[in-house]
């Protein structure tokens, strides 16, 4: 298996497990339902271990494009090959976005919420606020990103160290996960979001495109500001890179600043004039 195959597999192995996971705790019907949240990241975590040891190997299972691409900011990853595998993960995702879609084609007509609907492909915030939740993705991706580097400078028992990273998953989706769902990866964003704009789930309404890029900029900004983090302070070697990708994520975060001002400006004048 060629590494764009393995990236493509796992990535979609990954998708198809946690987007059924959150399918069968909203959809109506399922005997899943109301599962909880708890459920729900546990079901993420081991998504993500099953999914770096089916492809591990072949890939390293990077299975995120925040992985990638830190890892190629600190020299742990070939430039060259960082757009095959972004690529493959946002393909993978898509088909098991899918796949998803498939498993529960019964349970959406009997879905009247389209927000739900929605929830099942792509994250969103619990209370929209631009800055805010451009910050909550930045920061759980930060630690993400620091954590597996952290991990895999210690060692573990052959074979256990996806059950680790999978633990780490859980542990980030219960700890940060309450504000903006914690996508920590563009592709487990975009392309379920995609699918969901494109497949014919009955009684769907908009995939809220305007949120979008934030669950994109916000990991692959705190992602790469991890990895270089990392490289700085643990290993003592640092980067013009990190200046660069934090003046970048201070700019991100000052336009979300004033956008978030802009739109509490905008509601208070509707709320005055209604």
């Amino acid at each position: 298996m060629t590494p764009f195959v393995a990236e493509i597999v796992g990535t979609a192995i990954l998708l198809f497990l946690g987007i059924s996971s959150c399918a069968g705790m909203t959809l109506k019907k399922s005997f899943a339902h109301q599962a909880g949240w708890m459920a729900v990241n546990f079901s993420w975590g081991l998504a993500v271990m099953i999914a770096i040891y089916a492809v591990g190997e072949y890939s390293g299972a990077h299975l995120n494009p925040v992985v990638t691409l830190s890892f190629a900011f600190i020299g742990k990853f070939p430039w060259a090959q960082v757009p095959s595998y972004i690529t493959a993960q946002l393909l993978g995702a898509f088909l098991g976005a899918t796949a998803s879609y498939l498993q529960y084609l019964p349970h959406w007509k009997e879905t009247g919420d389209s927000k739900v609907k929605l929830g099942v492909f792509a994250t969103g915030p619990a209370i929209p606020h631009t800055f805010a939740n451009l910050f909550s993705e930045m920061l759980g991706s930060f630690v993400l990103i620091l954590a597996l580097l952290s991990i895999g400078a210690n060692k573990f028992t052959d074979g256990l160290n996806p059950l680790i990273v999978g633990f780490l998953i859980f542990c980030l989706s219960m700890s940060v996960g309450g504000t903006t769902g914690a996508a920590l990866n563009p592709a487990r964003d975009f392309a379920p979001r995609l699918a969901h704009s494109l497949l014919p789930i009955p009684g769907k309404k908009g995939s809220n495109w305007p949120y979008a890029w934030i669950p994109v900029v916000g990991p692959i900004l705190g992602g790469c500001l991890g990895g270089l983090f990392y490289q700085a302070v643990f290993l003592g070697r640092p980067s013009p890179q990190l200046w660069y990708v934090l003046g970048v994520s201070v700019m991100a975060l000052l336009t979300a600043h004033l956008f978030s001002r802009k739109g509490s400006s905008l509601i208070k004048g509707a709320r005055k004039a209604a």
